[in-house]
Parts: structure tokens; sequence; C-alpha cells
């Protein structure tokens, strides 16, 4: 084998190593490789549940591709359902709020939930739900590649995190995956009905912030 061929496996095996830090699982030629955007289009009439006969759009994700920080909720609520955005809604605004307190905006980080499709009646996520939607979820982490994920809520956390342990214990604390650090804590609808816990919430941020070094 010559050398300028032993060269471009290495670098090959390199590249997929890397991959493989990050969590990406699968192999794409520089031609068709996945995007954000094609990953959209290919989901944009899904019909993998039974959500897809109630909603009114799919709500996929918005925000910057290459974001650093990730803010991952529960599912589409009223608001977003129409508008086909994340978090548009009360909690949407206070979410703005939040990441305004960071010192950043929305167009600096990328926001999206574990079901793409609003519940009737915004009513909880069945697990079925949420495992059928879990793989986009994932494709969606793997190609923005960011630092940290915040999990928003109880069922983002738990979903993220493969775990039954409730919020209040999970929020505050990292929990590495896949080089990716993950930061429960409260969903601002949670923060709505509970402003007591805003407190505990800012301390979850603030400690995001000393992990991306903006604090």
């Amino acid at each position: 084998m010559s050398d300028a061929r032993s060269e471009a496996l290495a670098a090959a095996r390199q590249i997929l190593e890397t991959e493989k830090a990050f969590g990406v699982s699968e192999i794409v030629s520089g031609e068709k490789k996945e995007t954000l955007a094609s990953l959209e289009a290919e989901f944009k009439n899904c019909a993998l549940c039974a959500l897809s006969q109630t909603r009114t759009q799919v709500v996929f994700g918005s925000g910057n591709p290459r974001a650093g920080l990730m803010f991952v909720g529960e599912a589409p609520g009223f608001d977003e359902d129409r508008q086909g955005l994340p978090f548009v809604g009360a909690a949407g605004q206070l979410l703005t709020k939040m990441i305004q307190a960071m010192k950043l905006r929305r167009e600096d980080v990328y926001i999206a939930n574990c079901l793409k499709c609003r519940p009737p009646g915004n009513r909880n996520p069945l697990p079925t739900e949420i495992a059928t939607c879990h793989p986009i979820l994932q494709r969606q982490i793997q190609l923005i590649r960011p630092k940290v994920i915040c999990a928003l809520g109880k069922f983002a956390a738990q979903t993220l995190l493969k775990t039954e342990t409730p919020i209040s214990r999970l929020r505050g604390r990292f929990v590495e995956q896949g080089g990716v650090k993950i930061m429960p804590t409260f969903h601002p609808a949670y923060l709505l009905r509970n402003p007591a816990d805003k407190k505990l919430a800012w301390e979850d941020l603030k400690a995001i912030m000393k992990e991306m070094g903006t604090l």
C-alpha cells in the first residue's frame, strides 16, 4: 500500500473516530451530507404517529445550526402549532428572558422539543410518541453538536438522560453523554406556575454560563 493511501486511510479513520465521539453513527458522503435543512424537509410531512392527524404543522426547531448551547423542551403548544416555531407562547416569552439573562439572543442558541407535533389539548406526551420522535431529536443533536444542552422540564430531562428520576432531583447537575454536557432545569411553563423556583432555574443557567465560559 502506498504512503499516500495509508495517510488517506488514517485521516478517514481519524474523522470517523471524531464523529463517533460526538455521537454521529452514520457515514454520509460529501454530496449527500445531512443538514438541519434536509432533516427538516424529510419530516415536514411526518406521519409516523397519530399526532400527524391532529397537528397544524410540524414544529422542527429554530436557531443557530452551530450553536454551542441547545435548549430542548417537551412539545409544541397551541401557539407553536400555529406558527411552526418552538417556544413562542407565554412559556416561550419567559424562555427568551432566560436566554437574554444569559447575555445571549435566541438567534445564538438552538431550540427544539422532544416532540415535533402538538399533543391534543396540550396533554403530556405519551411514551410511544417520545420514542417515535426521539431519533429525530438525536439527529438534530448530532448535526448541531452543541457543547451544552439545557433540558427544560421532566420530559426532556428524562428522555435525554434515559431515567425516570424526578426533575427536582435531576436539575442543577451536569450529566455528560456523547461528549455533550446536559443540564436539566425546570420548564418555563412550570416556572410561570411556580415563580418561587425561578431562583433555582437561574442557578442552573449560571452553571451553564460558567461551563460555556460566559460568566
